[in-house]
């Protein structure tokens, strides 16, 4: 299917355009199942976060909604990209105003290895790259994701799976590109990302899951030897659910709790 950009069928856009000027945006990566747009509503709600926290007054959610539904009807399976951008303007850092915010859609591939991934788990290792702390960026998902850039080109030359990524602190904060979560003498975990990294759609949904199960979820700025004491550790993103890790550098990990998991609280 052809990418849309701001409802009409179109592969181009303004070199004008502050997404390209300065990753001036956001974006959102959206699994489709059987036509549906998996977890539609956090997606939403977190594109929405992102809006109000750059100051973008996109205000077309009815038109983009519609073309999302039938994009996904049309699909039926896949991976959905949505982007909103300021719009364009300004040579310089300072937004015009008023500026019109562009948006498109974008179908794509399910990444294969993630069904391999999810049946056997994954090896991780620490990535040397650190991302930097901006509590008024952390969270959302932004279109400027150099770092992650940096981090896969250093992966690529490693024979993990995955990597763990800590801040300047030494503090972990996710995967490449997923979230985390770990269980240490009976109490789950998760990186508290008031400082770096991305508020996942599937983060928010297992932290509403366990929540729901009476099931405690405490988010924490914690150093990589907290996980090296845990007995349970999966990584999770809204494209590849619930990923088991049976090894983080020498540390091996029971798999069995990460795919019970799966079986509960899968969405798709």
């Amino acid at each position: 299917m052809d990418p849309i950009i701001n409802g009409k069928v179109s592969n181009s856009l303004s070199v004008s355009d502050r997404a390209l000027q300065y990753g001036d945006g956001l974006f959102s990566t959206v699994r489709i199942a059987e036509g549906q747009p998996q977890l539609w509503p956090l997606h939403k709600v977190r594109l929405q976060s992102g809006l109000k926290r750059l100051d973008i007054a996109f205000d077309d959610w009815q038109v983009l909604e519609q073309h999302v539904q039938d994009y996904c009807m049309q699909a039926n399976h896949g991976v959905l990209k949505v982007w909103i951008s300021r719009g364009e303007g300004g040579r310089g850092y300072t937004p015009p105003k008023p500026c019109q915010p562009n948006w498109a859609l974008s179908l794509h591939s399910l990444p294969v290895h993630y069904a391999k991934w999810r049946a056997h788990g994954v090896v991780l290792g620490l990535s040397p790259v650190r991302l930097a702390k901006q509590p008024l960026l952390a969270g959302i998902k932004h279109l400027n994701r150099l770092e992650q850039v940096l981090i896969k080109q250093d992966l690529v030359k490693r024979d993990w799976d995955d990597a763990l990524v800590c801040d300047t602190d030494e503090m972990l904060v996710e995967s490449s590109a997923a979230n985390l979560f770990w269980r240490s003498h009976g109490r789950w975990f998760t990186p508290d990302l008031r400082y770096a990294g991305v508020e996942g759609v599937m983060r928010q949904y297992l932290l509403q899951q366990f929540s729901e199960a009476g099931h405690k979820v405490e988010q924490v700025r914690m150093k990589v030897q907290g996980v090296h004491q845990a007995d349970s550790l999966f990584i999770c993103n809204s494209l590849m659910g619930i990923v088991p890790v049976r090894q983080f550098d020498n540390t091996e990990y029971d798999v069995k709790l990460a795919k019970q998991f799966q079986e509960q609280w899968t969405f798709a």
